[in-house]
């Protein structure tokens, strides 16, 4: 127990430093993603840290860190948008539904988790991994360039531009030299402070945190608790028609967020070379939505670039996204006017150097080493994350991955043919036996010119589907109806099983041979490893 402890304690620093840099970055984030959704700043800073908090302490990831999103706000800007022009010109009900939808969204996802859903991410295979982790570097790379736009959309320049790119090139070399010298200070929050300090003590004119909220149309940070939104109850009709309008979002953003979240674990995991539960960050995930959409939030899911931000900072325990939850709200409450001159420039630079942590650079020293269709399904899930969203890629890779097995597995079936000393024909089958593969099953057959006798030998095939065993039924009766004899042999019992509950025929055509594989475990060991001992390997 005092080891255990002591570990702990020793870990607690880490995790209150880290937590406290990834506050700092969630800022900006969950500011731009309220903007995207078209929603008041403190929308997404509420998301932030009530989704944050409630991950942070009842989750399946420890040091994962959860808020707002931009995949999830992408989605809400046409719900938001429809849901506006429901209600009277003068009323802007579409903030409401979209609470609505956030609290039927985490329904969804703790029903996820209570029928143990969150297990099919291991349906998952790396290339799309890999494709997932490049696409999302892409996409917050491409994100953090909107930073050197001015308020009318125009690019920096002159000036400007080289201000911004100086403090932006001294936070990624902080950060870069920093770990070489020493590993005890989180570089991220060493280079935002140092940054910080120059632009304020420097009076330099570069943006900030409160420029950028400013320029957005919000008023700042400063706000206070999240208030129970009671006009829930009363702005939105609760019938059939608003089921109807807030179901599809629900569902959509309750798949991108369980999506990106699993995956998101899924990286952690590698990284920290410990296991989440999945499960159990579905529930955590989905009540969290719940109690945001209640209080004012925007919901939201994991994010990558806070969650590596927090992982290479050394935030290891529930500690370090409780810290980042609890600053954040400190910030909202008392900071606000210190957090606003944080120079963007610095967030970016710690974005960047996320970004070049993120990708996952050997993917280009193994793209003449894998599988052609693995290169398919790694570029193909990199463009469509960057185009369209991360639950479409994820989607279409697998679905990819799958056809692309399917495929190779069908080309697989085998039939070796001989003779027997009586007349009998032997096809022994080797290879799997499901839909893929039937018509390569079927050319393996000569029913017309076969002997009166045919056996048909299972041993090293499996039947794995409705359409093998239709398969096997349609070659039963084509054999009969030339009248000839099929007997089928060696088929393991669970493929008896099956044939059997299809079609009692099948009884009178299986052989029920004594030489079937049999596999049990030893009941004396001792016995067993005295019988190996007689023969001579």
């Amino acid at each position: 127990m005092t080891e255990f402890i002591r570990k702990r304690a020793a870990n607690a620093k880490n995790d209150i430093l880290s937590g406290i840099t990834v506050a700092l970055a969630l800022v900006p984030e969950a500011v731009a993603f309220a903007f995207v959704a078209g929603v008041d700043p403190l929308v997404g800073l509420y998301a932030a840290f009530m989704i944050g908090l409630i991950t942070s302490i009842f989750g399946g990831r420890p040091g994962m860190i959860s808020g707002a999103t931009g995949a999830l706000a992408v989605v809400m800007v046409s719900l938001v948008a429809e849901g506006n022009a429901m209600g009277e010109a003068s009323e802007q009900l579409g903030l409401y539904y979209l609470f609505a939808t956030v609290i039927l969204m985490g329904i969804i996802q703790m029903l996820a988790g209570v029928f143990k859903l969150g297990k099919f991410v291991r349906l998952i295979p790396h290339p799309v991994m890999m494709g997932f982790v490049n696409g999302l570097a892409i996409v917050i790379f491409l994100s953090q360039l909107g930073m050197f736009k001015d308020v009318n959309g125009d690019w920096f320049s002159g000036n400007q531009l080289w201000v911004m790119l100086g403090l932006v090139g001294l936070t990624m070399g902080i950060m870069f030299g920093l770990p070489k010298l020493t590993k005890k200070l989180p570089e991220a929050l060493i280079a935002i402070l140092v940054v910080s300090a120059i632009a304020i003590f420097g009076n330099i004119d570069v943006a900030t945190v409160g420029s950028f909220i400013r320029d957005g149309g919000g008023e700042g940070l400063k706000g206070g608790l999240p208030q129970f939104q009671t006009d829930i109850f009363s702005k939105v009709p609760f019938n059939l028609q608003t089921l109807k309008f807030i179901f599809p979002y629900a569902l959509i953003l309750a798949a991108i967020g369980l999506i990106e979240s699993l995956m998101t674990l899924n990286l952690v995991d590698e990284l920290t070379e410990t296991r989440g539960n999945a499960n159990r960050e579905c529930l955590a995930q989905g009540g969290a939505n719940i109690v945001t959409g209640f209080f004012g939030g925007m919901g939201g899911c994991a994010m990558i670039g806070q969650s590596l931000i927090n992982i290479k900072g050394g935030g290891r325990g529930r500690l370090s996204g409780i810290v980042a939850a609890v600053l954040l709200l400190i910030f909202i409450l008392f900071a606000s006017g210190l957090i606003e001159q944080v120079p963007i420039a610095a967030l970016v630079g710690v974005m960047f150097m996320v970004v070049i942590g993120t990708f996952a650079w050997s993917s280009f020293r193994i793209l003449n080493k894998i599988p052609l269709s693995d290169v398919i399904v790694l570029i193909a899930v990199s463009a469509l994350t960057v185009i369209f969203d991360l639950a479409i890629a994820v989607i279409a890779g697998v679905i990819i991955s799958a056809l692309v097995f399917s495929w190779e597995n069908a080309k697989r079936i085998r039939a070796r043919k001989r003779l027997r000393e009586d007349g009998t024909k032997i096809y022994e089958i080797w290879g799997p036996l499901f839909f893929g593969s039937i018509i390569a099953f079927n050319d393996k057959f000569d029913i017309k010119t076969d002997p009166e006798h045919v056996e048909v030998d299972f041993v090293e095939s499996r039947i794995s589907d409705h359409s093998a065993i239709e398969a096997i039924f349609s070659l039963v009766e084509k054999y009969e109806a030339a009248g000839k004899k099929i007997k089928l042999k060696h088929l393991s019992e669970d493929c008896k099983i099956l044939l059997y509950k299809s079609n009692p025929k099948f009884r009178e055509v299986i052989v029920e041979d004594i030489d079937d594989p049999r596999y049990h475990l030893a009941e004396n060991p001792e016995s067993f490893t005295k019988g190996l001992s007689e023969y001579k390997f």
